[in-house]
Formats: structure tokens, C-alpha cells, sequence
């Protein structure tokens, strides 16, 4: 089959023998060999706009450089060359591959329409009207083709480096070893490779729609299509009475084709996309449901058939038309598009009724009518799948009758839990934390420090922690210079931790780790923190001499500069010191005194990206990284841990819940340390039967360590996540029930209680899990665990108690759950709330009065619920709030003393059976906790004396000479009055 008559068309009429117009050349770039040029500037102007645009990319190639250099800096730095090296050459590889597939389909289809244009074009005043722009684009035909070729390369390269992660877990996918049950695939089709077909998908989806586009604007251009069918029995022959030559018709007609074609493809995965799809019909599963199964699938498969038909009526017609251009005495004037709209048109209908109106039928006339049943076997897939993707499948579910009687010694079973009940809120204490322990106006600790364990005196004791952090808004307004900034004020000083279950007698932390430098249980270890959230963006160190260091450490009297300072001198950070590394830092921070001061020298090193959340991310970008990194120190160092989570949205069946981004599988898998002295970020397998993690490490060998490298005294401060244990909370809710029939009623569904102690802009919030250590029902003994309360949905009383083992060990992870028996009436805790507020108004009310956090118990065979009290001293020098009381309620009894122990023993007869933690209470102290009670007419008293003594010290001095005898005087019966104030508001006898 010869092209020389491709078209169907006369290559004699005004041509030059070549096929081509007259005045034209077969050669992209010519117009009758010479070229056309429409006011060309100036030369003058010309090289300056060339100037122009040479500088432009220069400076836009020199900030890619930048950016690309100083992040494979930043990698060299914690050690993760490997893990950047291995992304940027997959990112370079995809945007390589995808990027000239797609450039190579465009600029072919560019080429294919222009080279079979006709060889006449101003047929018709509208082809007529192109003509210059035609001849204006002659000289430019090659540059503008590759240009445009180039430019949707970059487009869809680009696209497809972005989908590196999607392409790794397909190219690195190792199976789950579970089946769906409705397609009987392994899971791993669903999380590794479906989403990269997907993919695939959308690419030629993408390089079809462009290349028919570009094809249809080249074909119009050239007068291959017209937008008016064009006249003349000549002229109208050679369109086939149609408005578009037969080579565009073959052009086009292959191209739609190829579009039906996938068009059918997709209808092949949305089959198993159905698998991870949430009905809106339905009451929320995932998966497919009745509906689905019996006529969305099918649907889809007749679909799929239909397109495949309906493509190959569109080559069919693409190898007709060939046809009747070779043979010139088939009548060439036929219906060629006959078919091909016939097949389009079945499958817009098909769409219509197949894929829509039927599925409606099935849904309204044999689903609606009897969905529990109908959809049964569905929700119970449903309810196996989520509880397995959570880990919620091996949940010990205990029935609890809590009894609401009191007697004398009921806590004596319970008293290694009754040691270790919290009476410090880690939210509520912060405060006291700073103004007590900051060391200086520079420092301060997190708003809520963080739960953990300790060895103290040889036994564990839980304790609250937090870093001394950076603040700064602490530091004066007049040293806020960029050596300020960035040279001086570069870290954070050691930690600070206290008793979890004691305070000190005034309601102060009762330390076991304090001051600056720190003293305490903790022992010898680096305290500078130069990583850590809240540190500024960047911070320049060690380029200055130790005999003259100039990074502040804190302040002392005794030193000749009133102050303690260091020069950095470990290995964290870049080191900057070339002029080089300079110029591309103060270009990334648009900073130029990087490169100008003379304070970064070729030891200085700059750091930055220092929150540890980010630092793991950025080395593990495929973890879901914990909200809550926590301090641990540990051999020496100040560590941050961050619980690192494997996660995807594909797990068939699985409901789908948010934990940073919306998932509907996780995994606890890695533990990750970052040293807060040099940044290092050290990755370990935690479940190391996760597939996700298998697969990511087959992706980035020897980035993550087994988990037999952890050592024994990190492993001790390990515990469970907290973001992990919310989702499996908030799931737990509904898949707790087990029975489809139950789910679909939803009359035994549980939420999690709105925390009655908290505010929020839409009320208060959930409540917060807690970190405590206890005993329930069947445990050996005391574990440290993540607790929380669930309660009934429609009475909002309690309903289930729930814990996970957060010590390391075999138990780790294992969920327990007391539920309460259904004849059991225990009041939640915005119940419980309400009860206390109205019993204890006149105490809960007094100014600056904040609840700390509602704890429920299982002890005693009953419910416990403890909550500790703060207010600020009305004499002292803190003003921070302090433990001045803990409210407890068990069964119908409530209490409010000055210590938990009290409040037991009140509630129990005079002897609950049980000892606290907390730091014996002074003899007699059984005063009202807070103001507002009967002794606050004292209180007031005994301020009101130490205001007048104040005021009678003032004006002895004020004479003269002063009266020295009456200040003396007057400034003890201060001291007095201010005594007998903090022993009242104590609760102690006051000093004779």
C-alpha cells in the first residue's frame, strides 16, 4: 500500500510535483525555501532579550542547584545518602521514562498530522484565513514541534517522579499472605500493585486526550479539519463531503480508539477498586456491598467487553478508509463513521442503563427492602477486615460488673495499682515547670510534658519530663540580632522530670531531675539540646574558638561574663565553611550575612530541618510519623523517640480513619531515635512481620536496623503510641461488635467521651488517653499501659474500660477491654464532672482554677475516678497553678482533700486499704483545699495583715531618718503574716 495517496487527493493541482503546495516545503522550518520574518526587532534589542533569557535560566538552574546540593548535604549529615541517592535516581529514572514516552507520543502525532496535511489549503475562506498564520509559523515548525513535545514531557515526567512511592512498593512488593474474599487476590495486588496500574492508567489516559488534541489543533491548522464543511463539488470531494481529510479521519479514528481502549482498562481495575471503596449508601462500611457484588461487577465486566468492541470498530474504520484510498472504485463517499458512532453511542447507553440504572434497580428493589440480611455477609467482611488491618483482632474483651458498694480496706487488692495512680496532670504542670525549673527567661518546656519511667531508688518510678527548649520570647527585645538568633541562642539545656503520683507539700513537682546544670536521679549526660521541637530554623555553631565561645548555656553569677556559654563540638549539622557552601546556604535561607560574617569560619556548621518528627520523615519519608515525639535519656545522651507507623489506604474491606492523612492500615513499625546533641536519626524494625515495612526495606536496604539492636536501657523507655492507640480507640467504638446483625442495628455502639475538663473552639474535645501503670483483671502484675474510657452512645454513661500493654515484652500491644456488664449503670465522665461542680462549687470556683485530667480506674472491684485540682498560691514567688486538692468518686461517694490519700480514706470508711505514692501529709491537715471554704476568712486575714505590716515598713523608711526599729518590726510581722497565709492555704496548723 503505497502513502503517495494517502489522502485520496489530486497531487497535480498547484503543486511542485513533491506533494506539497506550492510555496511549501516538506521540511519543518522553510516556506518556499526561504524564511519569513514579521517585524523583527532590533539587533540591539534582540541580544538584549537574549541577554535576558540567558540569565534568567542561568539563575533558575543555579536555585535547582541549590536546593538539590544542599538537601544531599543535609542527607550526608544524619548518615541517609543511600535513602536520597536511591529516591532522586528513581524520581530521575520515572521522570526520564514517562516523560519521553509522553513527549514521544505527542511529537509523533504533531509529526503523523502534519505530514499527511493536504496538499492545497486555502480551499475555503476559513482554511484561507490560516494561511499567514501558517506561513508566519514556517520558519519555527521544528522548534515549536520539539518545544511542545518537550513541554508535556516535563508535565508527565514530573507527574510520575511525584509517584515515586507508589512505583517503589510495586517494584519492591512482597505479599501479605491474606486473600480478599470477594476477588481472592493476596492484599498485596491491593497495596502495592493496583495503585501503580492506576497509574499506568491515568498516563495513557493523559497521552492519549494530549495527542488527540494536538493532533485535531495540527490537523485544523494545516486544513486537514475544517470547523465548516466545505463547498464545491472539487473541493467537497476531497473531503469526502465531510470536514476532515481521509488522513485525518484514519488519524483520529486511531487515536479514539485507543482512548475506548483504556477506557476498557479502567473499567478492568475499577472491579478491585470497588474492594476499598466506602458506600455512602451503605451505613459506612468499606468494601463492596450486595449492590456492588451482584450488579456493580458485572456491570463493569459487560462495560469492558462493550469497550473493547466499540475500539475495535475505530481501527476497523481507520483500516476501511485505508482501504477505499487504494481502491478508487469503491464508492468513497459511503457512511465510513457509521459504525464506530453506533458502537459509541451502545456504550454511552450501556454506561446509562448498565452501570447506573441497574445497580439503583438492585439497590431500591432487593436491597432496601431487606438490607440487614442482604448486606450481612458484606458487613461481616467488613468488620473482619478493619479489625484485622488495626490490629484490633486480638483484643481480650473482659466482662466487668463494677460495684458501686464501699467498705473499709476495698482497695487492699489493688494496692501496687493504687501506688502508682497519677496526681500530676503533665498539661497542668507545665507551667510550674517553667517558672521553676527554666533555668532563665530563655528556656521553657513544652505545654504537655511527657509520661514516662525511671529508676529512682531502685524501684520504677513513673515520672513527668520535659526538655528545657528554647523561648524566643524570653530572651530581650534588644538581643534579638541575627548573631543573636542564630550564633548565640542556638539550644536548649537539659531536662527536668518529676513524680507522676507524688507532689511536694505546697502542690510543687516533687523532682527527681532539676536545675541548671542538672542534678537528680538521671545521672551524668549531655544536656545541650541543639535538636528539638521549637529550635529556630537555623542555627550556625562551632565556628568560634572554645577559649572564646560565644553559644549560651545558661546564666552564672560566679563566672566573669555573668553567664555560661560553649562552642559546638560534635559532628551534627553541615559543615559550612567554604565559601562555596556559604553562598548556597545563604541563598537557601535569603540570608546574606551567612556569606558575609565573619563568625562562620571553616569549622562553623549550620543546622537545620531539627524537629525530630521532621528529621525522620525526611530519612523515612514512607513512615506516618506519631505526632508526639518524647525525650528519653539514655546512655549518656538526651534522645528523642518517635513511634514511625507503616500505613496505606488500600487494605480491601477496611474502613478508613484519619492518622495524619487518611488510612485504613497500620502497623506500630519502627521506633526511631534522634540524638539531640548531633541530630543523628537511627531507624529500628519494630514489627517485623509488617509486609509494608518488609517491602520499604527491600527498597532502601540496611536504612533500618533489626530490632534486636535496640538496646536494653532505650528498650525500657519504649511505649505504645498514643496517635495508634486514638485511631484503635475511635474504631473500637463500633468494631467492638462482632455480629453483622448487631453492627447494622448500632444500638451497641460506643463513643469516646468528650473530656468535660477541656475547651475547644467546637466544645470540648475527646479525651486524651493516659500513660499509667495498673493491674487489671487476669494481669500477673502492675504494667505500664495507655488507658482510656469508652462510653454508650445513646445514655453517655461508661461502657468499657480499654488498655493497651505499653511495656516491651511479649505483651506489648495487646489490648485489653473491661466491658461493663449490661445491669451495670457507672456515670461518664461528663457526669462525673457535673456531679463534682455542683458538690464542690464553692471550691471549683475560685479564681484560676484549673481541672486537671479525669482518670477512671478499675479497683476495688468497682470504678475509680481521680482528678487532681490546681490553683495558684495566693503567697509566693510562683503563680503558676500547683496541686491544691484531688476530687475522687467511686460508686455513689465523692471527696475533695488535700491528697489522694485522704480522699481515699474518706471515701472508704476511714481506711481505703491502700497506700498512694504521694510524700506523707503533714499531721493534721484537713483543711479546705482551695478558697472559697470555711477557712478563707483566715486567709484573707492573714494577707490583709501582711499588706498593713507591709505598709507600716514603707513609711518608717520614708522618714528621716528611717525608723529602723519600727521597720525591723513591721518587716517580721510580714514574714509572720505571709507564714500563716501559705499554712492555711496548705491545710497545715499555722506557725505559733
Amino acid at each position: 500500500m503505497a502513502f503517495e495517496n494517502f489522502g485520496g487527493e489530486d497531487r497535480d493541482a498547484g503543486g511542485d510535483g513533491s506533494g506539497h503546495p506550492a510555496g511549501s516545503s516538506g521540511r519543518f522550518g522553510s516556506a518556499g525555501g526561504r524564511r519569513v520574518a514579521f517585524g523583527v526587532p532590533p539587533r540591539r534589542t534582540r541580544v538584549l532579550a537574549i541577554t535576558i533569557v540567558i540569565m534568567a535560566v542561568l539563575v533558575a538552574l543555579f536555585l535547582i542547584f541549590d536546593g538539590v546540593y544542599t538537601s544531599y548535604l543535609w542527607y550526608h549529615s544524619v548518615g541517609a545518602g543511600p535513602v536520597y541517592r536511591t529516591r532522586t535516581i528513581t524520581q530521575i529514572v520515572l521522570f526520564l521514562v514517562f516523560g519521553a514516552l509522553m513527549a514521544a507520543a505527542v511529537g509523533a502525532n504533531v509529526w503523523l498530522a502534519y505530514r499527511f496535511r493536504p496538499p492545497l489549503t486555502g480551499v475555503s475562506m476559513e482554511q484561507q484565513a490560516l494561511d499567514r498564520y501558517r506561513m508566519g509559523l514556517a520558519p519555527f515548525l521544528a522548534w515549536i514541534l520539539a518545544g511542545v513535545s518537550v513541554l508535556f514531557g516535563i508535565a508527565s515526567g514530573a507527574s510520575s517522579a511525584g509517584s515515586w512511592r507508589t512505583y517503589m512498593l510495586w517494584a519492591n512488593a512482597v505479599p501479605f499472605g491474606t486473600e480478599d474474599p470477594q476477588f481472592h487476590k493476596d492484599v498485596g495486588f491491593y497495596v502495592f500493585t493496583l495503585p501503580w496500574l492506576r497509574h499506568i492508567q491515568g498516563f495513557l489516559v493523559a497521552a492519549v486526550l494530549l495527542s488527540l488534541l494536538v493532533a485535531l489543533l495540527t490537523h485544523y491548522l494545516f486544513a486537514g479539519v475544517a470547523l465548516t464543511p466545505p463547498t464545491g463539488t472539487r473541493t467537497a470531494g476531497r473531503f469526502l463531503g465531510s470536514r476532515a481529510t481521509r488522513a485525518a479521519q484514519v488519524h483520529i479514528s486511531v487515536l479514539l480508539g485507543c482512548l475506548v481502549l483504556v477506557k476498557a482498562y479502567a473499567y478492568w481495575l475499577d472491579r478491585y477498586s470497588l474492594s476499598v471503596a466506602t458506600s455512602t449508601i451503605t451505613g459506612g462500611w468499606a468494601g463492596p456491598t450486595y449492590k456492588d457484588v451482584h450488579a456493580v461487577i458485572p456491570a463493569k465486566e459487560i462495560l469492558l467487553v462493550i469497550a473493547v468492541l466499540c475500539a475495535l470498530l475505530f481501527f476497523g474504520n481507520a483500516v476501511r478508509l485505508l482501504v477505499r484510498a487504494q481502491l478508487p472504485d469503491i464508492d468513497r463517499g459511503g457512511h465510513a463513521w457509521a459504525l464506530p458512532a453506533l458502537g459509541v453511542s451502545l456504550m454511552v447507553l450501556a454506561a446509562v442503563v448498565i452501570g447506573g440504572v441497574y445497580p439503583l434497580a438492585v439497590q431500591q428493589l432487593q436491597v432496601n427492602p431487606s438490607q440487614g440480611s442482604k448486606e450481612a455477609p458484606y458487613i461481616q467482611r467488613n468488620i473482619d477486615a478493619t479489625r484485622a488491618a488495626y490490629g484490633l483482632d486480638g483484643i481480650q474483651t473482659i466482662p466487668y460488673t463494677a460495684t458501686t458498694g464501699v467498705a473499709k480496706n476495698q482497695l487492699s487488692g489493688d494496692g501496687k495499682t493504687v501506688a502508682q495512680i497519677p496526681v500530676v496532670d503533665p498539661s497542668a504542670i507545665s507551667e510550674a515547670f517553667d517558672q521553676q525549673q527554666q533555668g532563665q527567661g530563655g528556656y521553657s518546656f513544652a505545654d504537655s510534658l511527657t509520661v514516662d519511667r525511671y529508676q529512682v531508688g531502685g524501684k520504677t518510678q513513673d515520672t513527668v519530663i520535659g526538655v528545657r527548649g528554647l523561648k524566643p520570647s524570653g530572651v530581650p527585645a534588644s538581643q534579638h540580632t541575627w548573631i543573636d538568633d542564630h550564633l548565640k541562642y542556638t539550644h536548649g539545656y537539659g531536662v527536668a522530670a518529676a513524680k507522676n503520683n507524688a507532689v511536694l507539700a505546697d502542690g510543687s513537682p516533687d523532682y527527681i531531675e532539676q536545675s541548671v546544670p542538672a542534678t537528680g536521679a538521671l545521672g551524668g549526660y549531655e544536656e545541650r539540646v541543639y535538636f528539638g521541637p521549637g529550635l529556630p530554623d537555623y542555627s550556625i555553631v562551632g565556628g568560634l574558638p572554645k577559649a572564646a565561645p560565644v553559644e549560651f548555656d545558661y546564666p552564672d553569677n560566679a563566672s566573669p561574663t555573668s553567664q555560661q556559654s560553649t562552642t559546638y563540638s560534635g559532628k551534627g549539622g553541615v559543615q559550612v565553611g567554604s565559601f562555596m557552601k556559604k553562598l548556597l546556604y545563604a541563598v537557601k535561607f535569603r540570608e546574606p550575612k551567612i556569606l558575609l560574617s565573619n563568625a562562620v569560619n571553616k569549622d562553623s556548621r549550620i543546622m537545620y530541618d531539627r524537629d525530630p518528627g521532621q528529621r525522620v520523615q525526611a530519612v523515612a519519608p514512607w513512615l506516618t510519623v506519631d505526632g508526639t515525639p518524647y525525650p528519653v535519656v539514655e546512655g549518656g545522651r538526651i534522645l528523642w523517640v518517635v513511634d514511625g507507623y507503616t500505613s496505606t489506604a488500600a487494605y480491601p474491606y477496611s474502613t478508613t480513619t484519619q492518622l495524619g492523612k487518611k488510612v485504613n492500615y497500620v502497623r506500630d513499625a519502627v521506633k526511631a531515635t534522634v540524638d539531640a546533641y548531633d541530630g543523628t536519626v537511627t531507624l529500628y524494625a519494630w514489627d517485623e512481620s509488617d509486609p509494608i515495612l518488609k517491602t520499604w526495606m527491600k527498597a532502601f536496604p540496611g536504612t533500618v536496623k533489626p530490632r534486636s539492636a535496640i538496646s536494653p536501657d532505650l528498650l525500657a523507655h519504649l511505649r505504645y503510641p498514643q496517635d495508634l492507640f486514638t485511631a484503635q480507640r475511635d474504631l473500637l467504638g463500633r468494631y467492638h461488635v462482632l455480629t453483622a446483625s448487631e453492627f447494622f442495628a448500632g444500638t451497641a455502639f460506643w463513643n469516646v467521651p468528650a473530656d468535660p475538663t477541656k475547651d475547644g473552639a467546637d466544645g470540648p474535645p475527646p479525651q486524651s488517653p493516659s500513660y499509667l501503670t495498673l493491674q487489671l483483671p487476669g494481669q500477673s502484675a502492675p504494667t505500664f499501659s495507655l488507658t482510656s474510657t469508652l462510653a454508650s452512645a445513646d445514655r453517655g454513661t461508661l461502657a468499657a474500660f480499654m488498655a493497651v500493654d505499653s511495656d516491651p515484652g511479649p505483651d506489648y500491644g495487646k489490648i485489653r477491654v473491661l466491658e461493663l456488664s449490661p445491669g451495670t449503670t457507672a456515670p461518664g465522665p461528663g457526669q462525673l464532672q457535673n456531679t463534682f461542680r455542683g458538690t464542690y462549687a464553692s471550691q471549683l470556683g475560685a479564681p484560676r482554677t484549673v481541672e486537671g485530667n479525669l482518670l477512671t480506674l478499675p479497683v476495688g472491684g468497682g470504678l475509680l475516678s481521680v482528678e487532681p485540682v490546681y490553683a495558684p498560691p495566693l503567697a509566693g514567688p510562683t503563680t503558676a497553678p500547683l496541686l491544691k486538692g484531688v476530687l475522687v468518686a467511686f460508686g455513689g461517694k465523692t471527696a475533695f482533700e488535700p491528697t489522694l490519700q485522704q480522699g481515699l480514706d474518706e471515701i472508704f470508711g476511714g481506711s481505703s486499704g491502700a497506700t498512694t505514692g504521694e510524700n506523707p501529709a503533714p499531721p493534721g491537715s484537713k483543711a479546705s483545699p482551695l478558697p472559697g471554704g470555711p477557712t478563707a476568712d483566715a486567709l484573707k486575714k492573714a494577707l490583709a495583715d501582711a499588706v498593713a505590716a507591709q505598709n507600716t515598713a514603707a513609711a518608717a523608711l520614708a522618714k528621716s531618718p528611717p525608723d529602723w526599729k519600727t521597720f525591723g518590726e513591721a518587716e517580721q510581722a510580714v514574714q509572720k503574716a505571709l507564714a500563716q497565709a501559705q499554712a492555711i492555704e496548705n491545710g497545715q496548723p499555722p506557725p505559733k
